[in-house]
């Protein structure tokens, strides 16, 4: 069976990533996800002092990219990889309101784009690999076997998200929530370098009524179409 490689774009809060990661488990392939390595890089400004509300210091970050090394490592216990930024992991602090309501920012300045592109290129360059993100397709795959492009309501979103961190027990306000996917949403799609849209190649898939299980056999089918 051939091994291709697999692009699932979209919004955020819209269940890329476990998507991604149940579809890579399910093909034997390996799952790399590109919204943690922004994350990661975001959580090193903030640590860092690098950004002051919605400013960044960009000539700083700049500098210091090269002390920024993110990977990943499988954790056994549950099957999936965990993000770590210089050795450490922090699979759940990139996963807060703080670093989400900073991360566009951070992914929207043009080297540190160029940096994680690279590092993902490199990463999947053999095929057999799922990657999510809001440029696979477009930017860092464009000549993926295959392209999805996921989106859901705001609304939905949100309160995805709303019910992720408090499941987590982590104290959020749901309009806060809302603002900061609609924003996320509007700085993703208008940045200069790279910004969220859908490759022309792609098929789309809104899930604003869908449940997981239905997500899951909805993609299985159309990877193996592509891989049979």
């Amino acid at each position: 069976m051939k091994k291709i490689t697999i692009a699932i774009d979209g919004h955020s809060s819209c269940g890329k990533s476990t998507m991604a990661k149940d579809l890579a488990r399910e093909l034997g392939y390996v799952y790399i996800d590109t919204g943690a390595m922004y994350r990661a890089v975001t959580l090193y400004a903030i640590k860092a002092g690098l950004i002051d509300g919605q400013n960044v210091d960009v000539d700083a970050l700049r500098a210091q990219m090269d002390k920024v090394n993110v990977g990943f490592k499988f954790n056994e216990e549950t099957g999936r990889p965990d993000t770590y930024l210089n050795g450490e992991r922090v699979e759940d602090r990139i996963r807060t309101m703080e670093v989400s309501s900073k991360v566009s920012l951070i992914a929207a300045i043009d080297f540190v784009r160029s940096a994680m592109v690279a590092l993902q290129q490199e990463m999947g360059k053999g095929g057999g690999v799922v990657m999510d993100g809001r440029d696979i397709g477009t930017t860092v795959f464009p000549n993926a076997e295959l392209k999805v492009f996921v989106t859901a309501s705001a609304e939905v979103r949100a309160q995805r998200r709303y019910d992720e961190l408090t499941a987590k027990g982590e104290k959020c306000n749901l309009q806060e929530i809302l603002e900061n996917v609609q924003e996320r949403d509007r700085i993703d799609s208008t940045r200069a370098v790279s910004p969220l849209r859908k490759a022309d190649d792609a098929v789309v898939l809104d899930n604003s009524n869908m449940t997981i299980p239905e997500q899951k056999q909805w993609l299985m089918e159309l990877a193996k179409s592509k891989i049979s």
